[in-house]
């Protein structure tokens, strides 16, 4: 049987793994296509040889396509996932929400006490609010960084718990603090911020801490994220910390046109 020998110096494992992955796919074209002539695989295989070694760039077009292709699907997949998990993405009992409650514009953030990029974040999310007062804003905790951060998300969530009214302090004093953020420091933020620390811990022994953290891991699943911050806006998912400006042009969008684009 003739086989098809690529010799690519440099290139590394995926991207040889998807050349083949293209040329299986001519290969099976080609044998659908020709059936009716009675053609055998052999020699198939050498037309598409001989094509692939008088037309090398096919492959690079080939791997665009495919990539563009993959995008597009990923795409359609978080839209899907989005629309099927709206009411617990915009409207759990265990979220927290800042800005205005009852806002026109929601800007989800998920993020991690110990994510420098959300500590950076932090100022472009309270501009925003400053900025447009229909903005409402709701903050997942996503502990993704370690143990450490499972212990801040799990205060945090107790502190939304006994004294909603006082997430905001402590977790601009916790999310800005400087060295890890763990149960200690989180304890020490929230007791600052005067929440009683006898509240928290009997906070703390329930399953509360545990339900919302496994239903925001179980979102993030959903929508393919894997690192903070992530945002979403109106049907789109923001991966990154991607700046004051390019947050307020999607929110300008979602006001003015109903989606993140007009």
């Amino acid at each position: 049987m003739t086989r098809i020998l690529i010799v690519a110096k440099g290139l590394c494992p995926e991207v040889l793994v998807r050349i083949l992955s293209v040329c299986a796919l001519l290969i099976s074209l080609s044998a659908a296509s020709a059936t009716a002539q009675d053609l055998d695989r052999g020699e198939i295989e050498k037309i598409v040889r001989e094509y692939l070694l008088e037309n090398p760039e096919i492959i690079a077009e080939a791997l665009t396509e495919l990539d563009r292709r993959e995008r597009a699907a990923e795409e359609a997949a978080r839209l899907q996932a989005l629309n099927d998990s709206a009411d617990i993405l915009f409207n759990s009992t265990r979220q927290v929400v800042l800005g205005n409650p009852e806002g026109s514009i929601t800007l989800v953030e998920f993020f991690d006490y110990n994510c420098g990029f959300c500590k950076r974040a932090y100022g472009d999310m309270v501009k925003l609010i400053d900025e447009n007062p229909d903005l409402r804003v709701v903050l997942k905790e996503f502990p993704v960084l370690g143990q450490a951060s499972v212990e801040a998300a799990q205060v945090a969530i107790a502190v939304n718990s006994v004294a909603p009214e006082k997430y905001a302090e402590f977790h601009e004093t916790l999310l800005m603090s400087r060295g890890q953020a763990n149960q200690a420091s989180a304890l020490a933020a929230a007791t600052a911020a005067g929440i009683d620390e006898a509240d928290l811990t009997a906070a703390l022994g329930t399953d509360e801490a545990g339900q919302t953290i496994e239903e925001v891991y179980t979102l993030a699943n959903r929508l393919g994220l894997t690192g903070t911050p992530s945002y979403v806006i109106g049907n789109e998912v923001v991966m990154g910390a991607v700046g004051h400006d390019q947050l307020r042009e999607k929110i300008e969008a979602a006001r003015n046109c109903e989606q993140t684009t007009c």
